[in-house]
C-alpha cells in the first residue's frame, strides 16, 4: 500500500506557476518516489510514510495555493523511476481526489477503499483549520521551537521576551498542532496497512451545516 499526492495549483490561470517553489519545499520529504510536475500546474509524488505525508500536507497547506488529492492504495509494481509513469488504484484514488478537492474544505480529499481514509481526511481537515489561521509571527515561533530550541532560546532569536514567545506559541496552537500531526500520522499508517474493503469509491459530497 503506498500514498499518492496529486497536487493542482489554485487558480493557475491569473497566478504565476507556483510548481517550481513546491518542488524546492517538498525536496526534502522522503518518498518512494519524488514529487515533480507531471503536465501543466499539477505535481505528483508517491509515499509510504506516515511522517512524511505529514510533513507533505502541511507544507502544502501552509502554502495555501494548492488543491490536494491524497490517495490510499496499491501501486503497480515494480514502480517506474519516475512518479507520473506509475499505475495502480492509488493513482486513480489522487486523481478522483484532487478533482474533488476543488470544492471540498481547504481544497483537500482522501480516496481510498480502506476505513481509515475517512478518519485520515477529517484529522487532516481539522488541523487545516488551525493552520490556516496560524499567523506570520506564529510560524517563526513555531519553526524556532521545531528546530529544538526553547522558549528563551526562540525569544532571543527574534528579539522578543520568553513571555512573548509563549503568547505567540499558544496563540499559533503550537501544543495542539503537535498532536493533530500525531493524529494524521497515526490515521495514515492505519490507511496504509487495512485491507482495502471494495475498490476506492468516488469520493462523497462533504456535509454542510443544515
Amino acid at each position: 500500500m503506498s500514498i499518492v499526492l496529486t497536487v493542482d495549483q489554485r487558480d493557475s490561470r491569473r497566478s504565476p506557476d507556483a510548481v517550481p517553489e513546491a518542488l524546492a519545499s517538498l525536496g526534502p520529504v522522503p518518498t518512494l518516489r519524488p514529487f515533480e510536475r507531471t503536465a501543466g500546474d499539477e505535481l505528483q509524488g508517491v509515499l509510504s510514510e506516515p511522517a512524511s505525508v505529514a510533513t507533505a500536507v502541511e507544507t502544502l497547506l501552509r502554502d495555501g495555493r494548492w488543491h490536494i488529492g491524497i490517495g490510499v492504495g496499491a501501486v503497480e509494481t515494480p514502480l517506474p523511476a519516475l512518479a507520473r509513469a506509475g499505475r495502480g488504484p492509488a493513482y486513480v484514488a489522487a486523481r478522483a481526489a484532487v478533482v474533488a478537492a476543488r470544492t471540498a474544505p481547504w481544497h483537500l480529499r482522501v480516496v481510498g477503499a480502506a476505513p481509515a481514509t475517512r478518519h485520515l481526511e477529517s484529522t487532516v481537515w481539522l488541523w487545516a483549520a488551525l493552520l490556516g489561521r496560524r499567523t506570520e509571527k506564529g510560524w517563526e515561533v513555531v519553526d524556532l521551537v521545531d528546530r529544538g530550541l526553547s522558549y528563551e532560546a526562540a525569544g532571543q532569536e527574534l528579539g522578543i521576551s520568553q513571555s512573548a514567545v509563549s503568547q505567540r506559541a499558544a496563540a499559533a496552537g503550537l501544543v495542539e498542532g503537535r498532536r493533530a500531526r500525531e493524529l494524521v500520522e497515526a490515521w495514515a499508517r492505519a490507511a496504509l496497512v487495512e485491507e482495502p474493503e471494495t475498490a476506492p469509491a468516488a469520493p462523497e459530497q462533504p456535509e454542510v451545516g443544515r
